[in-house]
């Protein structure tokens, strides 16, 4: 491929849902150790999660979700390098913040006047489009200009459901949480545009299962490839 090979690596509930409530304030990270019967298992995801690719490609509000435009810390520096998709969601403080806790920080952007571009550091590499980001372009750009050959995909439904109907998502790693969450405005695994027509049905990305692991205290393991 002229892209790197991709995995989209999530915790989800059994209804698909990736947050527990429909604002920036309910996440799963925070509210799942608080549920009896959900708290026991969910150390598994983060072992797993440390077995994922050392490129890392996530969303600006996930991040800004995570507190990271408000830390004070100085952060533990991790062996893997961010790919962060913002156009408004971070401040210079969070960008400064992520380039202390990665390796390298891609950040890609549509916004000519996006803080990061006031962040001087060596580890900070802005990759900008002019009006919206071409992520065929993007992916490709990240391995023929950085060699980068396998990044793991962790960002939020609409991003999810871009990059999925680009065609730019080869597979899936999902740990499934033993849980219902419902609420239609709650984000999903694949959020994004709705389907409308018969004609869209060539938009579903039919999927392979590869694997499906019975984990400790009813969570699973499942991946997929998918079939682009």
């Amino acid at each position: 491929m002229n892209r790197p090979e991709t995995t989209l690596f999530m915790l989800v509930s059994v209804d698909g849902k990736i947050s527990t409530g429909d604002n920036d304030t309910m996440d799963v990270d925070k509210d799942y150790p608080k549920i009896e019967g959900v708290r026991a298992g969910l150390q598994q995801y983060y072992d797993i999660e440390q077995t994922t690719d050392l490129y890392s490609l996530n969303s600006g509000r996930v991040m800004a979700k995570m507190g990271v435009n408000d830390k004070e810390d100085e952060p533990k520096k991790s062996p893997v390098s961010f790919i962060v998709i913002d156009d408004s969601h971070l401040t210079e403080k969070g960008v400064l913040y992520l380039t202390k806790k990665c390796q390298k920080l891609f950040l890609v952007t549509a916004n000519k006047n996006h803080p990061a571009f006031n962040t001087e550091v060596d580890n900070l590499e802005m990759i900008n489009y002019e009006d919206k980001i071409d992520f065929i372009n993007l992916f490709e750009k990240l391995k023929t200009n950085y060699g980068i050959e396998k990044i793991t995909i962790q960002t939020g439904g609409t991003l999810n459901s871009i990059l999925l109907r680009e065609g730019l998502i080869d597979h899936l790693s999902i740990v499934m949480a033993p849980c219902l969450i419902g609420g239609k405005n709650t984000s999903t695994l694949i959020d994004g545009e709705s389907l409308h027509s018969e004609n869209d049905l060539l938009k579903i990305k039919p999927l392979k299962l590869i694997d499906c692991e019975k984990l400790k205290d009813s969570y699973l393991h499942l991946k997929y490839d998918v079939l682009n």
